[in-house]
């Protein structure tokens, strides 16, 4: 005989929404939740029932709780990421060329699903973080100027509605600054690249907005081909001078 269904308790329901809203980047890691009685009126359910939610996020170790302070979104949910292999990655050549090669995959994917997915605010949201590596460039500050690349492709992760995508994006945030940092610091050396990259990026963006899927896969493509290109040749050239340095 069938079994009788039984109905899920309340504080499951509020506690799978709250988990997919860390899963879809909604709730992001360090950040604090809204206060209880604000989060149990957006859910429209009783604060007991919240509570009893919020504890089981805890003891999942996905929020933490600060006395007085409020609750947060746990910062250890990304701590497989922050390893000391990460940190020997950054300062190894080969490993940087393995990283931009990494990118060719998870930047071409994000690309494409963001021109078929996106919605008009994922668009508005792609266009003001490019425009700001513009203004960063003013500042001749490579590392402000990484960062704000890295917050454009973070759009554009966000923009694919890919959930892996995006906390794979986020959760390397650091080893992937540094690359950008490092890619163009070496790319300063030729100053005439730089016009071109910002052609291949805008043509990106266009592809992306115009709803290109295989387009904005191929720009993405380009894009990156382009500086490692010029990165390899590069590398090749420092190589060579170290070695009449050394015959010297």
């Amino acid at each position: 005989m069938p079994q009788p269904l039984k109905q899920q308790k309340l504080s499951d329901v509020i506690l799978a929404q709250l988990e997919n809203m860390i899963i879809e980047g909604s709730l992001q890691p360090g950040e604090k939740l809204l206060p209880e009685r604000e989060l149990a009126s957006q859910f429209q359910v009783s604060r007991p029932s919240l509570r009893e939610a919020i504890q089981k996020l805890e003891a999942k170790g996905l929020v933490t709780r600060k006395q007085g302070g409020g609750t947060f979104v746990s910062k250890a949910i990304m701590k497989s990421f922050a390893d000391p292999l990460f940190e020997l990655m950054a300062n190894n050549t080969e490993s940087q060329f393995d990283l931009l090669e990494f990118r060719h995959g998870i930047e071409g994917m994000a690309s494409y699903y963001a021109a078929m997915r996106g919605t008009s605010a994922d668009f508005t949201l792609i266009q003001t973080k490019h425009d700001l590596i513009g203004s960063c460039q003013l500042e001749d500050d490579y590392r402000e100027e990484a960062k704000a690349v890295y917050e454009f492709y973070l759009a554009i992760c966000a923009a694919s509605h890919n959930a892996v995508i995006l906390h794979i994006g986020r959760s390397m945030s650091a080893l992937l600054i540094d690359n950008i940092e490092q890619n163009l610091t070496m790319l300063s050396k030729k100053p005439e690249i730089f016009s071109k990259i910002t052609d291949y990026r805008k043509n990106l963006l266009e592809a992306i907005i115009s709803g290109k899927p295989q387009k904005a896969w191929g720009a993405s493509h380009r894009h990156l081909a382009f500086i490692e290109e010029v990165l390899l040749k590069l590398t090749q050239e420092h190589s060579r001078m170290e070695r009449s340095m050394r015959r010297m």
